[in-house]
């Protein structure tokens, strides 16, 4: 990866801070910015040679896609972002799709239950049950099964994880992480060093969103706050974060506490780059954040 951004995501980024504004200026409703996110990601048409299929089955909802070479035997289950309180198989399943084929595999975009409406355990609970339709109606191995999401999706990964893990139930062959929310504790997340460079978050944006979410649930659990647990026996994980992102601290310090408990999890930093910059399918450095992961995700489901 270069030095700094490409002129592409420069551009890209002096569009996105012209929206920015101040620290709690989103003021739209939910369903507003849920309505915006779609749209935004519905100009980029997924890749040629991807079928796709409608999912609405033992309690899960979503969008199965599945590449003219992938594996059927091998699947990636993608949790969108969106701060728990948006995103969809629309706004995700471009980028959802960009992966499954670097990686091999076929992937189902879960439709998990959205907050405020439906406040924690609602997506965990989705996230789990999606899991267990991939490996139990599906029929595929939980090794030969990753998990992948970016933000609050990231975060939901780890919690899918946690709850397979102390529940002895097994592991998926890995996970991939892209700019995760780890971590749900944000009352000092403006005091940040890049609280004022990411064009994408705010810290008004973070508090909100976990509002939302926990609806009065303990922020420190470690099912919505996923730095805080214990992070031992996880199976492997790549972790994506830019350097000039709001979750910056969030992503390394859950790399530093997964090594330190002895998890074997990989860190790449974009410099100069934003939050969940791979969504943007033009960028030189998507083009080479996907392609990092889908090697890691063929390496941990046994793709060849």
């Amino acid at each position: 990866m270069r030095d700094g951004p490409s002129p592409e995501a420069e551009q890209v980024i002096a569009v996105l801070r012209s929206h920015r504004g101040a620290d709690d200026h989103d003021t739209r409703s939910f369903e507003q910015r849920r309505g915006d996110l779609d749209a935004l990601a519905s100009r980029w048409p997924l890749p040629a040679g991807v079928a796709t299929e409608v999912v609405d089955e033992a309690g899960v909802r979503g969008l199965w896609l599945a590449p003219e070479a992938a594996d059927a035997d091998r699947c990636l289950l993608y949790l969108h972002g969106g701060g728990y309180t948006r995103g969809s198989t629309t706004s995700h399943g471009e980028l959802a799709a960009r992966l499954a084929v670097a990686a091999g595999t076929c992937a189902l975009v879960v439709e998990y239950r959205l907050a405020p409406e439906h406040p924690f355990p609602a997506a965990l609970d989705d996230a789990t049950a999606a899991f267990d339709l991939v490996v139990g109606d599906r029929g595929i191995a939980p090794a030969r099964t990753a998990i992948a999401g970016d933000s609050a999706g990231g975060g939901l990964t780890v919690a899918t994880l946690l709850r397979r893990r102390d529940g002895g139930r097994p592991a998926p062959g890995g996970a991939l992480l892209l700019s995760p929310w780890l971590d749900l504790r944000v009352a000092d997340v403006a005091g940040r060093p890049t609280a004022a460079l990411d064009p994408m978050l705010s810290p008004g944006d973070l508090r909100r969103s976990a509002a939302a979410y926990l609806a009065g649930h303990p922020d420190d659990d470690p099912l919505v706050s996923p730095i805080v647990a214990d992070l031992s026996d996880l199976p492997p994980m790549l972790v994506l974060v830019g350097t000039e992102e709001l979750l910056l601290q969030d992503a390394t310090g859950f790399v530093r506490r997964a090594s330190a408990a002895g998890s074997d999890v990989r860190l790449v930093e974009g410099p100069g780059l934003f939050h969940v910059w791979p969504i943007f399918p033009g960028l030189p450095e998507s083009a080479s954040a996907v392609a990092d992961a889908g090697a890691f995700l063929r390496e941990v489901t046994g793709g060849t």
